[in-house]
């Protein structure tokens, strides 16, 4: 069996205490119980959108951070690109889904307050570079940092608003987990984790998805019931892995990725989708489906005129060969026209990517069956899987 890595150190864990403490001060000084003025009641089964979610709580890296959420980004960010996004949160995938289902943009884990107000409206767990395996540096929450903070948050919901109420609002609410790609990035790149001479790549994506799945059923036990699990995008496609390799003897694909780590990744979306497959089987209510990006990337990779793209290699934000020998440290590094871009930086989409992953995550075009086994959008609308 393969080891697991106990990546709970003292610093990450007396970090989230004293965050916790904060939290629990700011309830005890405004023990109301009030929402936008209203006590919070019971969590109804159609919300006023007429979806059944009423918030949405985002765990994962920089698919679903900018890097408000890491302490010290800026000094400690370890890929050399200072903006790793295209505009700002509201321009990454998940952010995208909650405008299409209503909601605001779940806010930073570290700017809340502890207010109730603040955490019924959706959390943002999520930190850039975060990872599944132990992290490489400790500048960012990562995996089970932030498992424990949304084990905070309920606690904090179950003190303000009672455990019943908590728990109706609870099973109302949707988690979007977005890891693992900063976990290969490791692997291929920097072996900073030591995992390439552990560990064969089949051994390492099982490592990954059964903490994946650990994950889901932690949620699960805690009355989550609405899960989107995003696999990796390929990796072997973006600007950095390229640059990296380009002097290599790796193997390369028609569009001139990297294929051996195509292939890696793939094995790890593979068994995840397996694992989610069973889940809902397994687990009564559950309603868990995998957003497959890899699968909608490639095809936009492989036919970018059909989609409106130009340029599926070069970062549109940064320096160097493909834009990936340095990150994206300034605006003024930037394209011209990043929507003609596949690529922003070292290894994440741009907003108009995004953009049309999101329209075919919420209603299965133009990219069809790339959330499975439902679209977001019925997931959002329905009460159950049938």
């Amino acid at each position: 069996m393969a080891k697991r890595l106990d990546i709970r150190t003292t610093s990450s864990r007396r970090r989230s205490a004293m965050v916790f403490l904060c939290h629990l001060l700011a309830i005890l000084m405004n023990l109301s119980g009030r929402v936008h003025g209203q006590f919070l009641s019971t969590a109804p089964s159609v919300m006023e959108n007429g979806s059944h979610v009423s918030a949405l709580y985002l765990m994962g890296d920089s698919s679903v951070d900018c890097g408000k959420n890491s302490l010290f980004y800026p000094l400690l960010h370890r890929n050399l690109s200072l903006l790793p996004c295209n505009g700002g949160d509201s321009t990454l995938l998940p952010h995208l889904l909650a405008q299409k289902i209503g909601l605001p943009n779940s806010q930073p884990f570290y700017s809340q307050i502890g207010s109730t107000e603040g955490l019924i409206k959706g959390v943002n767990y999520g930190s850039a570079h975060a990872t599944i395996i132990s992290p490489s540096s400790q500048s960012h929450p990562s995996f089970n940092q932030q498992l424990r903070q949304v084990y905070e948050t309920f606690q904090l919901l179950q003190l303000q608003l009672r455990q019943d109420r908590a728990q109706d609002f609870i099973k109302s609410s949707m988690f979007y987990l977005s890891f693992g790609r900063d976990d290969y990035v490791d692997l291929f790149l920097r072996n900073s984790s030591g995992m390439m001479l552990k560990y064969s790549g089949q051994e390492f994506a099982r490592i990954l998805a059964n903490q994946m799945v650990h994950a889901i059923r932690t949620l699960y036990d805690a009355n989550v019931r609405k899960i989107i699990i995003t696999g990796i995008l390929p990796l072997g496609c973006a600007p950095r892995v390229v640059w990296e390799w380009y002097n290599s003897t790796a193997t390369r694909d028609g569009m001139g990725c990297v294929e051996e780590i195509n292939e890696l990744v793939l094995q790890y979306n593979t068994l995840l989708n397996e694992h989610i497959v069973e889940l809902n089987e397994e687990l009564p209510d559950a309603q868990i489906i995998f957003c497959d990006v890899y699968q909608g990337m490639m095809e936009v990779i492989t036919n970018p005129a059909l989609f409106g793209f130009s340029d599926t290699k070069n970062a549109c934000c940064g320096l160097g060969l493909h834009g990936a020998e340095i990150g994206c440290v300034s605006a003024e590094t930037t394209c011209n026209q990043s929507s003609s871009h596949v690529w922003w930086d070292l290894y994440n989409p741009t907003q108009a990517l995004n953009s049309l992953l999101a329209d075919s995550a919420w209603s299965g075009h133009p990219l069809p069956d790339i959330c499975r086994p439902i679209t977001v959008q019925d997931l959002v609308y329905t009460s159950h899987l049938t």
